[in-house]
């Protein structure tokens, strides 16, 4: 009997440390999905991770999905949640943008493929509530975007910069007043439009930087090149005054698809970007240039209050990414492409480390 009782608090013992173990390590996708739109927030105790459409292994049209997955920290797995809406023909999208604001998710534009390989970028905008998990529509945008960037300020507005629209990149800056629930421009972007730039706020100040733009010629069709430039907005008073600045590119090599995080390292406000190719491609991971394209490890870090770009050490390469997430000051990436355009399940720590 004794024996009995020793070994039934035993495994109350391992069951517990199973429990203890699954608070501080976050599990693998369900699936691998690359170019997915993540956010985290937490509401009354609870962190929840989300992941939000994006494309499967096979990369190709058909492998495009709605599919939403979300963890709650310290539980076992992920959860599938209802796909998010869709007002277009098909459901999936890639290159949406997702934060989180107010305790809850917001996702704007993406596009979807067709079987041809015509593509659309999509208008409507949803807020999805982690806890009762229920879509909200929101007013459209008033230019539909996709592969642009989405940044939050003082836990009311939304920023969309940039990005990709139909037929071709636009220079705006729209604003999502989530108190007022209506949409407006800010100062619009001062450099050449782009898609697939990456971009990181912290207070007051938001960083963009690289993407692709188009080159027009008189004798050819345009071309997608590769814009290496960073631009750092101040918000003033009126959260649609937006003061630019060129800041100093950190290498001279833009990177496509990469993401960016405010965090905080040393007490003091960093805005750090990771992952991205140097070698633009196309939704199945093959460079416009025809060659495929692999995943950069450079992590570049900038100091908000000294206006310059510190060293830093590689990290894991991983590219394909819409965006990044903060848990407990560590970083991670929540799928994307590993080297060989290998669509992943992985959320990859990102330790930030000075040099």
């Amino acid at each position: 009997m004794l024996l009995k009782f020793i070994s039934y608090l035993g495994s109350l013992a391992a069951a517990a440390t199973c429990v203890a173990l699954s608070a501080s390590t976050l599990p693998d996708l369900p699936e691998p999905v690359s170019n997915n739109a993540v956010a985290t927030t937490s509401v009354r105790g609870k962190t929840y991770i989300a992941s939000f459409m994006g494309i499967g292994p096979g990369k190709q049209h058909a492998d495009i999905h709605n599919k939403v997955f979300m963890h709650t920290l310290g539980e076992f797995g992920w959860q599938t949640l209802p796909p998010v809406p869709s007002q277009q023909r098909l459901n999936g999208r890639i290159a949406a943008s997702a934060v989180a604001l107010n305790n809850n998710f917001f996702v704007f534009g993406g596009f979807t493929v067709n079987a041809d390989g015509s593509e659309q970028t999509a208008a409507d905008s949803y807020r999805l509530d982690p806890v009762t998990r229920r879509y909200t529509k929101l007013n459209d945008i008033p230019v539909p975007v996709d592969d642009a960037v989405a940044l939050t300020y003082q836990n009311r507005y939304i920023y969309v910069v940039s990005g990709w629209s139909d037929h071709g990149n636009v220079n705006l800056v729209q604003v999502f007043d989530n108190f007022t629930q209506r949409w407006s421009q800010a100062t619009p972007f001062p450099g050449k439009p782009v898609f697939g730039l990456a971009g990181a706020m912290a207070d007051n100040q938001m960083l963009v930087c690289d993407g692709v733009a188009l080159q027009y010629f008189g004798d050819k069709k345009r071309e997608y090149k590769s814009e290496p430039a960073c631009y750092l907005g101040s918000v003033g008073d009126n959260a649609n005054q937006i003061d630019w600045r060129i800041v100093a590119h950190p290498t001279g090599t833009a990177r496509y698809r990469m993401a960016g995080i405010n965090t905080k390292i040393d007490g003091k406000d960093m805005l750090v970007f990771i992952g991205g190719s140097t070698n633009p491609y196309n939704y199945n991971g093959i460079g416009y240039n025809g060659q495929p394209s692999e995943p950069d490890s450079k992590v570049w870090v900038f100091s908000v209050a000294d206006k310059r770009w510190l060293k830093a050490a590689d990290t894991t390469a991983v590219m394909d990414l819409r965006s990044l997430i903060e848990i407990d000051g560590d970083i991670y990436s929540v799928g994307g492409m590993q080297s060989g355009q290998q669509v992943s399940s992985k959320l990859i720590k990102h330790p930030i480390k000075l040099q």
